[in-house]
């Protein structure tokens, strides 16, 4: 008897939100997912966990460009894994900027609370681990 196989699930389409408390969900990230998630709009189920619910947002973005906003969470810290290429994470910190070098295999630790924006140094892909509850932008 054959063992029933499937895929598993590509992390730049569907996310994957890891809740206190051990539980996890695939989140389906559809066009307007990051419109509703930042302006409030909780209509979408997977939309209404990512804002309601405590925990972690693991994603992947494939990254071709600067960032065009400066990002701050508030609820919790930030991981970023650079995966490939290259790019460097410009932190805000009192006293000044400080600039972590992202290169593949590397991870920066954005501290809570820590406004930070992304410089592209060669195109390629990122994994972002976020305690994102309230994520907030700003303009460059």
């Amino acid at each position: 008897m054959a063992i029933p196989r499937q895929p598993g699930f590509d992390l730049s389409s569907t996310y994957l939100h890891l809740a206190d408390g051990g539980g996890g969900a695939p989140i389906e990230v559809t066009p307007t997912f990051w419109q509703e998630l930042t302006s409030g709009d909780l209509t979408s189920e997977d939309v209404r966990r990512v804002a309601t619910v405590d925990g972690w947002l693991v994603t992947r973005f494939h990254i071709t460009a600067d960032t065009a906003h400066w990002e701050m969470h508030p609820a919790g810290d930030e991981f970023l894994y650079m995966l490939s290429g290259a790019s460097d994470i410009v932190l805000q910190e009192q006293g000044g900027e400080r600039v972590v070098e992202l290169r593949p295999g590397t991870v920066c630790k954005v501290p809570r609370g820590a406004w930070h924006r992304l410089v592209l140094r060669e195109p390629g892909d990122l994994m972002g681990i976020t305690y994102g509850k309230g994520t907030q932008h700003r303009p460059l």
